[in-house]
């Protein structure tokens, strides 16, 4: 596992893995507790590069710390490591170089943890072929005459995609440790930026708040990946770029992708070239034009989509069923062959960018001794995508506030997960099997009875870094 912020080092740390046949393991810099527990003792790994900055978490994950701990990066050690070691950063090999492993589209390249639905977190085996596929089939525009701005983490797919496609196309790289509102247009300006890693998430309504300016047009940028939403197009019409959008998913290789500058807001676009999607029922049978149903997803060619989860064969097979892989996302198709996103049909959770598992929250809810049930749903966000709501119940002596029980959730998680709005019941709705009724306390959203953390003033911002 490699535990950095996008740089140098973890890049370093690709390149190095790459070379000699290993398996890159790139770690989501806000882990922390069960969730960075899980996720070391799934990779079974007996070497871990890690920040200073992020030490301090790690005597808190028990036996699943790995055997030897590179720190790297200069900066105070924020934790008490015994037997680490410490440099400033990976040395580059010159003279006593080995010979570079002998690999195929086939063989695995890294490991992607994304958000579980019922359960704990998922590693996603990306081999050559995919990752590859991914970055031309999502950043294929590049060309020798442009520059990548990379700020989304190398611990997604997005990220590692676009430098991919920037190495591919012969293309510069500009990397940046995430992304800033205040220095976006800055970075652009500095580096001759022509193309960015994409505009996810809220990441293009923060934009559209800044003051309009007649230099608004005067920047590097020619093609942004973004979100097809209404104010989308008016940012890409403002500050005078062309854009492209689509579906992708970290198993997956950007299967629906529109065509450049599309009008049609919402849009995920249509099948690429060597794609194949469908809308189906829950039998996994074709359903009509505007209907509703999931999508589903095959691809003409082996090792372009992923070859499943790490430790995880039920779940790959349940996910490959009938020679389709099943996305979870409800979506439907027009007589144009416009796809449309329209809900998920798994129970997760799209926060800041980030996949959020609501089972993961309820686990980490529960371990406060005075909670009993707890459940978490999306609501809407003021903003783009959706804010955490979590409904629980109290038990024995120790019932917790909602800022009590959000203080506790904020030393176990990372931000991200940490829910908005808290909601203290007597009960839970149940169904007559005795499950609890998700879609009631959805439907109920923001209810007045609701605590909102942000309100009381507690703002959680990612893990940040130096660039």
């Amino acid at each position: 596992p490699a535990w950095l912020p996008n740089g140098a080092d973890l890049l370093q740390a690709w390149l190095g893995c790459n070379f000699l046949g290993a398996v890159f393991v790139p770690l989501n810099t806000d882990y922390k507790g069960s969730i960075l527990e899980h996720a070391l003792r799934e990779c079974e790994a007996s070497l871990m590069l890690l920040h200073p900055k992020l030490a301090e978490r790690i005597p808190l994950v028990g036996n699943a710390v790995p055997r030897t701990l590179i720190l790297c990066g200069s900066g105070k050690t924020e934790g008490d490591l015994l037997g680490a070691v410490k440099i400033e950063s990976l040395p580059i090999l010159a003279e006593s170089v080995p010979a570079a492993a002998s690999l195929g589209p086939w063989d695995l390249q890294m490991v992607i943890f994304t958000s579980g639905t019922t359960g704990p977190s998922k590693g996603v085996l990306c081999p050559y072929g995919h990752i590859y596929s991914t970055a031309m089939s999502t950043y294929g525009y590049l060309t020798e005459s442009d520059t990548m701005l990379t700020e989304l983490p190398m611990f997604h797919v997005g990220g590692s995609a676009s430098i991919m496609a920037a190495f591919c196309c012969d293309s510069k790289l500009a990397l940046f440790s995430g992304f800033s509102t205040r220095d976006y247009w800055n970075r652009i300006a500095s580096v001759g930026a022509t193309a960015t890693s994409g505009l996810i998430g809220s990441m293009a309504d923060f934009l559209a708040q800044a003051p309009p300016a007649p230099t608004d047009p005067d920047n590097t940028l020619r093609m942004v990946t973004l979100m097809l939403t209404e104010q989308a197009i008016r940012v890409s019409e403002r500050f005078g770029f062309s854009y492209l959008s689509g579906f992708n998913m970290t198993e997956l290789s950007g299967p629906l992708i529109s065509e450049v500058d599309c009008r049609v807001a919402g849009s995920l676009g249509r099948p690429r070239s060597g794609c194949e999607c469908r809308v189906v029922d829950d039998h996994d049978l074709p359903v009509g034009v505007d209907e509703i149903g999931e999508l589903v997803v095959r691809s003409d060619y082996p090792w372009t989509f992923s070859s499943g989860y790490l430790n995880q064969p039920q779940v790959t097979a349940e996910a490959w069923r009938n020679g389709w892989f099943h996305t979870g996302d409800l979506v439907h198709k027009d007589k144009d062959g416009n796809y449309f996103f329209v809900d998920r049909k798994k129970d997760s959770i799209r926060r800041r960018g980030e996949n959020v598992s609501s089972a993961e929250v309820e686990a980490e809810a529960l371990a406060h001794p005075g909670v009993a049930e707890a459940c978490a749903v999306a609501v809407p966000s003021e903003l783009a995508e959706d804010e955490i709501l979590l409904a629980y119940v109290s038990g024995g002596n120790d019932a917790p506030s909602p800022q009590a029980l959000a203080d506790f959730l904020i030393e176990r998680m990372p931000h991200f997960m940490v829910p908005r709005y808290f909601r203290p019941m007597t009960s839970l709705p149940r169904t007559p099997t005795n499950k609890i009724r998700k879609v009631e306390i959805r439907s109920d959203g923001i209810t007045a009875d609701c605590w909102d953390r942000e309100a009381a003033g507690i703002k959680l911002k990612r893990t940040r870094f130096t660039d």
